[in-house]
């Protein structure tokens, strides 16, 4: 397993300026702390399709926003379906796909305005001998323990302390997320925003979360998320389809072009479901209207 502490907590502009060459000045600290939001990614893209315009508004209202992606290993010489999952999409098998994947990230939390992003050292499902693509979206395999990344997730809630984390709801199912839901309803962060999984709960009869996760949902309000002013949230929109047309290798899988994420992407309302409390602190920089 690949794991690259080049990359692992650096600030994003910092880590840019020495990976593509870009005079990008680091953020600037002040002696007061903003409020924190950590978003949970499963995969290199989740958190920018799901919640993109949200952490943008966040961003934009002074907000320390670090993405955080929970698996993406590089692992060596990938076969079978490992493989297959980067040659379907037109890539050589010779790349380093995770490599690539970050590449995307990197550019696309500049876009969103975050702070910080993370890379956590955790191989992909089909790394894990999960062998197809129905395989992904069927319950977690038995000896599929969500430990490793109990404790990968604890460690991002001591280091960024975070006000609020962004979490997945596992729509769709894919295991990732599912796994993901489980490590955080284990450790209960204080303040969470549960985000609908996009692209999948946008598809036609969206496939909902496991039973499981119910009562982690009991008492939320879902809320759509928007700002004061028309504008100020269409700038937040553009900024979330500009980082989410940085993952140019997942595009036309998940939507069949640039054009077409654009289109739907754009036009897709961003809603959370939210505990009373973190009603309470988003309310303050972001307009929720219950859905």
């Amino acid at each position: 397993m690949a794991f690259h502490p080049e990359c692992f907590g650096v600030p994003v502009a910092e880590r840019l300026s020495d990976a593509f060459g870009r005079d990008l000045a680091p953020p600037v600290l002040t002696a007061r702390p903003m409020p924190t939001a950590l978003l949970l990614s499963p995969h290199l893209d989740d958190a920018a399709f799901s919640c993109g315009a949200t952490s943008a508004a966040l961003a934009a209202a002074g907000w320390d926003v670090a993405m955080a992606t929970l698996f993406t290993a590089s692992v060596p010489n990938p076969t079978g379906f490992a493989l297959e999952c980067q040659t379907s999409k037109g890539l050589a098998a010779d790349i380093d796909y995770m490599q690539l994947r970050r590449a995307e990230d990197a550019a696309a939390a500049v876009a969103l305005g975050c702070s910080r992003v993370e890379w956590l050292p955790l191989p992909e499902a089909p790394h894990r001998g999960y062998e197809s693509a129905t395989e992904l979206f069927e319950p977690p395999h038995d000896d599929d323990s969500p430990d490793e990344l109990i404790a990968a997730i604890d460690g991002l809630l001591a280091r960024h302390r975070p006000d609020v984390v962004f979490a997945p709801q596992a729509w769709g199912r894919h295991v990732d997320h599912v796994l993901t839901v489980r490590a955080v309803s284990w450790l209960q962060p204080q303040h969470i925003a549960w985000c609908f999984d996009t692209p999948y709960v946008l598809r036609d009869d969206p496939t909902p979360p496991p039973d499981e996760f119910g009562p982690l949902f009991d008492g939320c309000d879902t809320v759509t998320v928007t700002l004061p002013s028309t504008d100020a949230w269409d700038a937040c929109v553009a900024a979330k389809l500009d980082a989410c047309a940085a993952y140019a290798s997942q595009l036309g899988f998940q939507f069949g072009s640039v054009e077409a994420m654009r289109a739907t992407l754009g036009e897709a309302a961003e809603r959370l479901m939210l505990p009373p409390a973190a009603v309470d602190i988003l309310s303050g920089p972001l307009t929720l209207r219950s859905s």
